[in-house]
């Protein structure tokens, strides 16, 4: 598993390429991977105003089909409503989830943040850098970064060797800095969007899952316990 350059400053990197582009006359096409509707609103708000921005949807580890539905069309709504300097275009990649589990197997127990998340990373990247490519794009990028939970140093890396690998150019960033994610919470709410409460596969929901009912069964005996300091204090 990759590590990184843990103390590059991708935000600034990400700064002087735009600066760069400006100073040039130019306005660069930009693939945009998206993770999700919510995560992806301040990520574009930021990008519309200096790239011709494509937003491509490829999110095979998301499980159930119905949860990924739902994203989609979240992701698809935020895109009608929210204003941008230029026009923005919607992708869809393929849903596959049988290749997302062929690529998790052995790694069904590694906690969320492990070896299974770097290659996720891996396969939704190198999917959006073959688009790319393809598609004759001037940079591709994606949304990962403005989560918190996100290791901007492997998204960054994973970035780099695949634009090397595809001939296209990769847009270094760390979306979460100067408050990416508290804003990207802030437009979700100005636009109503859902905003689910695990990563999207299913090992990161079960893991979310157990930690609830821990928490539960933690807050259950402590309540219990209260209980029992009080009646023995009545009886006192």
């Amino acid at each position: 598993m990759g590590k990184g350059t843990v103390n590059r400053n991708y935000q600034r990197e990400m700064e002087q390429i735009i600066r760069e582009n400006r100073e040039q006359g130019r306005v660069p096409s930009l693939l945009l991977h998206s993770c999700c509707g919510p995560c992806s609103s301040s990520v574009l708000e930021r990008l519309t105003e200096d790239f011709r921005v494509t937003v491509f949807y490829f999110n095979p580890n998301i499980s159930p089909e119905e949860e990924y539905r739902k994203r989609v069309e979240e992701q698809k709504r935020l895109l009608r409503e929210q204003p941008a300097r230029y026009p923005v275009a919607f992708r869809e990649g393929r849903y596959c989830p049988e290749d997302f589990y062929a690529m998790a197997r052995g790694l069904e127990a590694v906690p969320e943040g492990g070896e299974r998340c770097f290659r996720c990373y891996r396969q939704r990247l190198a999917e959006a850098a073959r688009e790319a490519a393809e598609g004759g794009f001037d940079y591709f990028a994606t949304t990962l970064s403005v989560s918190p939970m996100k290791n901007a140093a492997w998204i960054n890396q994973l970035g780099q060797e695949l634009a090397e690998e595809w001939g296209v150019c990769w847009l270094l960033s760390d979306f979460k800095k100067k408050d990416g994610y508290r804003r990207s919470i802030e437009l979700s709410r100005a636009y109503g969007l859902y905003r689910q409460d695990y990563c999207g596969c299913v090992y990161s929901r079960r893991e979310r899952q157990e930690k609830e009912a821990k928490k539960a069964l933690q807050n259950g005996d402590f309540v219990l316990k209260w209980k029992g300091i009080a009646n023995n204090l009545r009886r006192v």
